[in-house]
């Protein structure tokens, strides 16, 4: 059966608005395409009408996440007092206890490493939010990096005062002093 072309776009943009949001909270590995059709309200048979393989729905996902990261970027980024915001919601115990609602990177770096298929869209999209981030591509870097690690840092272990003063500190060194 033939659906209509926006049918068929809606059931595609939710395929992966699903699939993001359960990567990002168990990881590629221990989630199935059988699971992501069955979230996304489709059968399991509908998948390879939409992707040629389950890498291709990771890449999809990871593009889909990372997207929402830029245009979070885009949006606060105009003054420091914005930045400030976006930096204290982001190395937040609400985002490292919620990571099928948050960063793509900081849930899936890890098992982004372990595709090829899926580091090239990681890339090219790591390269965008660099670049949106404006100033100076070296701080570009390095804020990425410590809030990124701060939060992988924050979610791996099983102390939860560690993984606190980890955001604070991180969050601390990052806030522009007049901001602090």
């Amino acid at each position: 059966m033939r659906y209509p072309l926006e049918e068929t776009a809606e059931k595609h943009e939710r395929i992966v608005r699903v699939a993001s949001e359960l990567f990002r909270e168990r990881g590629f590995d221990d989630v199935t395409v059988a699971e992501v059709m069955k979230a996304g309200g489709l059968t399991h048979g509908a998948f390879y009408s939409h992707f040629p393989s389950k890498e291709a729905l990771m890449a999809a996902a990871v593009e889909y996440g990372m997207e929402a990261t830029l245009a979070g970027i885009k949006k606060n980024s105009a003054t420091a007092t914005t930045r400030a915001a976006y930096l204290n919601r982001y190395l937040s115990t609400k985002h490292r206890d919620n990571p099928a609602q948050g960063c793509t990177m900081s849930a899936l770096s890890g098992d982004i490493r372990n595709e090829p298929e899926v580091q090239h869209t990681f890339s090219t999209e790591l390269k965008a939010i660099l670049e949106a981030m404006g100033g100076n591509r070296g701080d570009a870097i390095f804020t990425t990096a410590a809030m990124v690690g701060a939060m992988v840092l924050a979610r791996a272990g099983d102390d939860d005062s560690l993984s606190k003063e980890i955001l604070s500190e991180v969050r601390k060194r990052l806030t522009p002093k007049s901001q602090a």
